[in-house]
């Protein structure tokens, strides 16, 4: 987690006005109580998916004082939590650690293709995925991340030097993630023909592809818009410390 802000409590910042009322607009909560419900744990209402495997975690659209006090039983006291984008206060006693301006793009038109040179990842390449994405910082890749969808990437001399696959799945819908080129492989348009290739899985399934990136990562937001992807909505990246037990 990184930029931590002096806004500790009280009422955040917002994302676009709508939110709540579409499965996007809280894509965790609607892919853990959907097709990644086996992988949902659960305290009260607060869902979340196990922590080798990604650190988003759903809480209802109206959280009260109840559900509060679950996620910070849940993850224990002085512990640091992702927190979807619709929250739109903080209780007392939580510091704020992390918020990031995100966007969340949508399939427009993406000319979805499956790659000749693209290979299906599977569990014994997760030790080459996290070194790439330890480099290459696309955003959080974890030990088991893997189980939540396809990955492909693109060898060079037998190394992985590019990636992309699945990450949330809400219902109708899965995010693409993960899209990270090894610094000496970048400018020959690995990341664009993967998540196309990524894309053409996803259309198959009958779903349709989406994609989240921090609204100043100018550089990944011209690719997506190049590959015919549209802005849905902006967002936040949130984090948040459980206050110390008292």
């Amino acid at each position: 987690m990184t930029e931590a802000t002096t806004e500790t409590h009280g009422r955040l910042p917002q994302p676009a006005p709508g939110a709540g009322t579409h499965p996007l607009d809280n894509p965790a909560h609607a892919a853990l109580t959907g097709p990644h419900a086996h992988l949902a744990e659960r305290y009260g209402r607060i869902l979340r998916y196990p922590v080798d495997v990604s650190p988003w975690l759903a809480l209802p659209a109206d959280p009260g004082p109840g559900d509060w006090a679950d996620l910070a039983a849940f993850a224990g006291p002085g512990a640091e939590v992702s927190l979807p984008g619709t929250v739109r206060t903080l209780p007392d006693g939580w510091e704020l650690t992390q918020d990031i301006p995100g966007v969340q793009f949508v399939d427009a038109g993406v000319a979805a293709a499956h790659d000749p040179e693209a290979v299906r990842l599977t569990p014994a390449d997760v030790p080459e995925m996290l070194d790439l994405v330890a480099r290459t910082r696309p955003g959080p890749f974890l030990p088991r991340t893997i189980e939540l969808g396809t990955y492909l990437g693109i060898r060079r001399q037998g190394v992985l030097v590019a990636m992309a696959g699945e990450r949330l799945h809400p219902p109708g819908w899965t995010e693409i993630s993960a899209v990270c080129t090894d610094a000496g492989q970048r400018g020959q348009g690995l990341a664009g023909r993967l998540v196309r290739a990524v894309a053409a899985g996803i259309r198959e399934r009958g779903e349709t592809p989406f994609l989240h990136t921090g609204e100043g990562n100018v550089q990944a937001i011209r690719l997506y818009e190049s590959l015919g992807f549209a802005l849905r909505r902006r967002t936040r990246f949130r984090a948040a410390r459980v206050p110390q037990a008292s």
